[in-house]
C-alpha cells in the first residue's frame, strides 16, 4: 500500500468513528478533546500490547454513559475516573485469567442469561434522558432550554437521518449514521437560531485538552467494576467480527488474553487523563469490511490524527455547541439499540425463559435496574447497573443449572 495513502486511510477511519467518539463525552459531561486524545493514546497502547496485529480502533464506550453520569453527579469527575481506572484493571485481570484458564471460563462466569439483562438495563436506564433532551429539556427534565415544538422537530429529523443512513445508505456512508444525524440536526439548529457560536469565537486555535487526574473513592470503584461486564463481552464479539472480516483468527494470535489486556490498559490510560473508557469500535470494523483496508498501520494513523485534533481548541469548542435536541434525537435510537443488543444476546443464544432459573435471573435483574433498587448499609450502597450486574452473577452462580442451561453456556 502506498505510504502516503496509509495516513489518508487513517484519517478516513477517524471520520467514520468521529460522531460516536464525541457524542459519548458530550452526553456524559466529559471533555471531547480529552476523548479524542485518549482514543488515540488508547489505540496506540492496544497496538503495542497486541504487537500491531489487529486492525481495530478504540474509542469512547457507550456502555459507560449512565455510570459516568451518575458517578460525576455523585462523586465528581476525578473519583469517577478512579472507578473507571479500576474497571479497566478488571479487563487486565480477565486477560490474565484467559491466559491461564482459556476463554471458556468467561462464558461460564458471564453467560448470556447474565449479560443479556445487564446490557438491556444499560440501554433502558437512559431512555427518560433521551426523551427529555429530544423535547428540549435538560436530561432530568427540570429545565426547558429549547421550545418544545422546535426541539421535537430537530430531534425527529436527526433521528430520521440516522435511521435512514443506517438502513438505506451504501458504501462508506452506511457506517456513519451518527455523524450524518448530527450534521443534519446541527444544520437545522442553525436555521432556527439556537446555536451559540460564542464559545468557538473565544476559543484559541491551539489548546491543551482539559485533562483531569483520577482520585480513588471506594464507593465509585465498587459502582464501576460490574459495568465492565458488557464492554468485555462486546470486545469478544468485535474481535470475532474483525477475525471473520480479515480471515485471521485473532482469538489465537495475538490471543484474546492480549486483546483484553490491551483494551484494559487503554481504558486505564484514558481514565488517567480524564477521558471516557475505550472500547473496540464496530463502526470502524464496518469501514474495514467495506474498504478491505486490513493493514493495522492504518489504525496507527487514525490514532495519531485523533491526538492531533485533540489540541485544536476551536474544534473542541465547536463540539460543545451541539444543541440538546440533536443529541436527544440520536439517543432515542442509540440507547434503544443498546437494549436491543442485550435482547439479541438472549435470543441468539436461545436462552429459554420458560425455565424458572433463567426467568428468575432475567426478571429480577430487569426490575431491579428499571425500578431503581438500591441496597445500602451506612456509606456502602449499590444501585443501578452495578447492583444489577452483581445480582445477575450471584444468582447465576447460586441457582442450580439445568441440562438445557448447561448446553446454552457451552
Amino acid at each position: 500500500m502506498n505510504r502516503l495513502f496509509i495516513p489518508l486511510q487513517g484519517a478516513q477511519m477517524l471520520f467514520v468513528a468521529f460522531g460516536a467518539l464525541v457524542l459519548m463525552p458530550l452526553l456524559s459531561g466529559l471533555d471531547t478533546s480529552v476523548a479524542l486524545f485518549t482514543a488515540g493514546i488508547g489505540t496506540l497502547l492496544f497496538q503495542l500490547i497486541t504487537k500491531r496485529q489487529v486492525p481495530i480502533f478504540l474509542a469512547s464506550s457507550f456502555a459507560f454513559i449512565a455510570p459516568i453520569m451518575y458517578g460525576v453527579q455523585t462523586w465528581g469527575i476525578p473519583a469517577t475516573m478512579g472507578g473507571l481506572m479500576v474497571a479497566g484493571f478488571v479487563y487486565v485481570i480477565l486477560g490474565a485469567l484467559v491466559k491461564i484458564k482459556g476463554s471458556g471460563f468467561i462464558h461460564k462466569l458471564l453467560p448470556p442469561v447474565v449479560v443479556g439483562p445487564v446490557i438491556i438495563i444499560i440501554g433502558l436506564g437512559l431512555a427518560p434522558m433521551a426523551v427529555n433532551m429530544a423535547l428540549g429539556k435538560t436530561g432530568d427534565g427540570s429545565t426547558v432550554l429549547v421550545d418544545q415544538n422546535i426541539a421535537l422537530f430537530i430531534a425527529i429529523m436527526s433521528l430520521s437521518t440516522t435511521v435512514a443512513i443506517a438502513v438505506f445508505a451504501k458504501g462508506i456512508l452506511k457506517v456513519m449514521p451518527i455523524l450524518a444525524g448530527i450534521l443534519v440536526g446541527y444544520g437545522l439548529s442553525m436555521a432556527f437560531g439556537i446555536v451559540d457560536f460564542s464559545p468557538v469565537q473565544q476559543a484559541p486555535w491551539l489548546a491543551v485538552p482539559g485533562f483531569v487526574a483520577p482520585e480513588f473513592h471506594w464507593q465509585a470503584i465498587l459502582f464501576m467494576i460490574p459495568v465492565a461486564i458488557a464492554p468485555a463481552v462486546e470486545h469478544i464479539g468485535d474481535l470475532l467480527a474483525i477475525s471473520n472480516v480479515t480471515g485471521k483468527d485473532y482469538m489465537k494470535k495475538p490471543g484474546l488474553h492480549r486483546t483484553l489486556t490491551g483494551d484494559g490498559i487503554a481504558t486505564m490510560a484514558a481514565s488517567a487523563f480524564g477521558g471516557p473508557p475505550n472500547t473496540t469500535y464496530s463502526e470502524v470494523t464496518g469501514a474495514v469490511t467495506l474498504t478491505k483496508s486490513f493493514d493495522p498501520r492504518i489504525m496507527t494513523w487514525t490514532a495519531i490524527t485523533a491526538i492531533i485534533l485533540a489540541f485544536i481548541g476551536k474544534l473542541g469548542a465547536l463540539m460543545q455547541t451541539i444543541p440538546l435536541p440533536v443529541m436527544g434525537g440520536i439517543m432515542c435510537l442509540l440507547f434503544g439499540s443498546i437494549a436491543a443488543v442485550g435482547l439479541n444476546a438472549l435470543i441468539r443464544n436461545q436462552v429459554d425463559l420458560n425455565e424458572p432459573r433463567n426467568l428468575s435471573i432475567v426478571g429480577v435483574t430487569l426490575v431491579f435496574g428499571i425500578g431503581g433498587m438500591a441496597f445500602g448499609i451506612g456509606e456502602f450502597s449499590l444501585t443501578g447497573i452495578s447492583l444489577c450486574g452483581l445480582v445477575a452473577i450471584v444468582m447465576n452462580l447460586i441457582l442450580p443449572k439445568t441440562p438445557e442451561s448447561e448446553k446454552v453456556e457451552s
